[in-house]
């Protein structure tokens, strides 16, 4: 492929002089690391290792004058340019990761960043991790608990790794738990899947769908707590590296 940046400061995006622009959320470290690995696959061919292989191209500054924010440097990715770059889809974790790096390259250090090996990550999921007890990866695993078959494509590697040291601090909206109790009594607790003003569907802890009449509810209660556990102390360091470099290959297919 193509480099990600190639031509990107040529006659649409110019470097500027000045301090690196703010932004509207720090930048995760796991992002800034992950960013450096699809720059070593999109973009060192052109840009070389330090950003600086093409003249008058200086990538270490991590400023660019049409590209104030980060808004505007993903708009400029996704579009391309005249000059020469190529348009990139690139899904939610490549995107949030180049966009990082871009940013902190001159503070960055590869040498001292570890990657993780999706090899290991796996077995860990299927073993250790316990993931598909809850989950579903392809045509493995439970449904009680969101399908990760693509969760890179919408998933940065910050918000990942967050996820499994504090899983509740991540936890979509419309997959907190719920408890419902219907006007005859029974009571189902599960995973909300869609909700509107009348209606609402839910995966118990069984992996049995209900779609419920609100209507027809005694009590209906969401809870602000995820049921996933926190890997943090039950995985080294090392292991949730692992863990979140399988999590960024699944990209679905």
């Amino acid at each position: 492929m193509r480099a990600l940046v190639c031509w990107m400061i040529g006659a649409t995006v110019a470097l500027a002089q000045g301090p690196v622009p703010s932004h509207d959320n720090p930048y995760a470290a796991a992002d800034i690391a992950y960013g450096a690995t699809v720059y070593e696959s999109k973009c060192v061919t052109c840009h070389g290792a330090q950003g600086d292989a093409i003249g008058g191209v200086n990538l270490r500054s991590g400023t660019f004058r049409n590209a104030v924010i980060d808004r505007d440097l993903e708009r400029f990715i996704r579009n391309g340019s005249p000059a020469g770059m190529p348009a990139f889809a690139l899904d939610a974790a490549d995107m949030a990761g180049i966009v990082a790096y871009l940013r902190n390259m001159n503070a960055f250090d590869a040498a001292s960043v570890k990657t993780g090996d999706q090899a290991r990550g796996r077995a860990i999921v299927l073993g250790k991790g316990a993931c598909t007890q809850c989950h579903r990866i392809d045509v493995d695993g439970s449904r009680v608990g969101p399908n990760l078959s693509d969760i890179a494509a919408t998933r940065s590697a910050g918000s990942l790794q967050r996820s499994l040291v504090d899983p509740t601090s991540q936890m979509m909206p419309i997959n907190r738990p719920v408890r419902v109790v219907t006007k005859d009594g029974a009571t189902i607790s599960g995973r909300r899947l869609n909700e509107d003003t009348y209606t609402l569907q839910i995966i118990d802890d069984h992996e049995r769908l209900h779609s419920l009449v609100k209507a027809d509810l005694r009590e209906f209660t969401i809870s602000n707590t995820s049921p996933m556990p926190s890997y943090k102390g039950k995985l080294s360091d090392e292991e949730i590296g692992d863990v979140l470099a399988y999590l960024l290959s699944l990209k679905g297919r």
